[in-house]
Parts: C-alpha cells; structure tokens; sequence
C-alpha cells in the first residue's frame, strides 16, 4: 500500500506540474504529430458552413496576408 501511494503522489505532482506550464504558457495542447492542422485538415467537423468564430479567424488571416503582401511590394521598390 506505501508503494501505491508513493507512485499515486508523484503522479499527482506531475500532472500539477503539466497543468501549472499549461496555465503560464497560455499554449494550445497538441499531440506529437502537431495537431490536425499539419495533416493539411481544415476543420475536423462534417459542417458546410465554419461557425461564426471560424469565419473570423479566417477574415483576420486575410487581412494579415494582404498587409504581408503590400510590405513586399513596398521593400521591392
């Protein structure tokens, strides 16, 4: 019984750990192969229409591709 609260404790104390860098590096949580984003996937649901917080990002990319762009064009010249 003394070994299985050793080992039970020390869990513990790892996962406050893991939970305390989560809450500090304010990162997302992805597996080891980075997420469904670097398997080229868009979206992990069946929808045809992305939700409202999805259409945002999107826009917000947008915008910050065109800005990129428009500072290569002025850097060229």
């Amino acid at each position: 019984m003394e070994i299985f609260l050793i080992a039970f404790s020390l869990m513990l104390i790892v996962v406050a750990i893991m939970a305390i860098g989560y809450i500090f590096q304010k990162k997302e949580i992805k597996g080891s192969c980075g997420g469904i984003s670097d398997l080229g996937l868009e979206k992990v649901c069946d929808c045809d229409e992305p939700c409202d917080k999805r259409k945002e990002l999107i826009k917000r990319l947008d915008e910050q591709r065109r800005e990129e762009a428009l500072i290569d064009i002025r850097t060229i010249d």
